[in-house]
């Protein structure tokens, strides 16, 4: 079993990692090189604890005292027997990082990115030891949500990816394997998807912000909080299933992929969407609507027996 796991980066996805790590029994060691970010960290793990002990996610040997804080990358891997970096989303800058991470650990130390988007060969590509190098891409915050997405890189080992996948189950995560790489790797991408149609269809005036929004979260979403769409359109054939149901709606579905709108994020476009997103919001803060989230996350995960 893991228990000492390195962290670097330590803002807001490197800090709810930090959180699910410590709770679940682990020491974290952590560096950051921005102004605050133990104190960030800190007051963020403590502001989390609560709802972890909530979940029933704390191990009763857990302590949120367990996290040491280090100046710089060889110090903070030392010793660790799993890395989660969560830098900033440019690829120069991570591959300079992984290089770093990857001269200051043995070689069968597996050094995982958080990396929403880039691809894991090329984060790798300056290390001497790339077979141990994944993507573990978490949705935010992690350490609510369950899903983590693993991907290998050309040179990613099999024993790499297992381990990986291993040590996120051991978190009491839904981590999914990726089995090829590509830019957003999936869910982002699947959101990207949705998110394209819904800016197309605001745009050709067919539905407000705040309705497109509300077609999602009291329609499908809440479907798609216990299922994906293969598993809810098999429900949607009835006793025949899936069978049944592209016997008899395959042909519809079709000519709506068909007509499917291209929108480009043109200026207009955006101040359109970005309009609607504040009248939406209706005054609340980003926090506001942060803890209102949560607070939502926390009953849906009890609901649902997840984690």
């Amino acid at each position: 079993m893991t228990r000492r796991v390195a962290v670097i980066g330590a803002g807001a996805i490197g800090a709810s990692w930090a959180a699910i790590f410590l709770a679940r029994g682990f020491e974290v060691a952590a560096t950051d090189p921005a102004a605050g970010a133990e104190d960030f960290a800190g007051h963020f793990i403590n502001n989390a604890w609560p709802t972890l002990q909530k979940l029933g996610l704390v191990a009763p040997d857990a302590s949120a005292q367990r996290m040491s804080f280090h100046r710089g990358v060889a110090a903070a891997v030392k010793g660790a027997e799993f890395v989660q970096e969560n830098g900033p989303e440019r690829e120069d800058l991570k591959i300079e990082l992984f290089a770093e991470i990857d001269a200051a650990l043995p070689d069968d130390t597996v050094i995982a990115s958080s990396s929403s988007s880039l691809l894991i060969s090329r984060v790798s590509a300056k290390c001497k030891h790339p077979q141990r190098c994944v993507i573990g891409h978490p949705f935010n915050p992690p350490h609510l949500i369950p899903l983590v997405e693993v991907v290998g890189g050309a040179k990613t080992s099999a024993q790499a990816l297992a381990a990986a996948m291993d040590f996120y189950r051991e978190l009491g995560k839904r981590p999914i394997h990726i089995r090829k790489e590509v830019r957003g790797h999936v869910a982002n991408r699947l959101q990207a998807a949705l998110w394209r149609e819904a800016i197309h269809l605001v745009a050709e005036g067919v539905v407000s912000v705040a309705d497109a929004d509300a077609a999602i979260a009291f329609g499908p979403g809440l479907r798609w909080a216990i299922m994906g769409p293969h598993l809810t359109f098999h429900l949607g054939g009835g006793e025949g299933g899936m069978t049944h149901f592209m016997a008899h709606l395959g042909d519809q579905f079709q000519s709506q992929m068909d007509d499917l709108g291209a929108t480009r994020l043109t200026e207009p476009v955006r101040k359109l969407i970005i309009d609607g997103v504040a009248a939406e919001a209706d005054s609340r803060s980003i926090g506001d609507l942060q803890r209102w989230r949560d607070r939502k996350l926390i009953e849906i995960l009890k609901a649902s027996g997840t984690p």
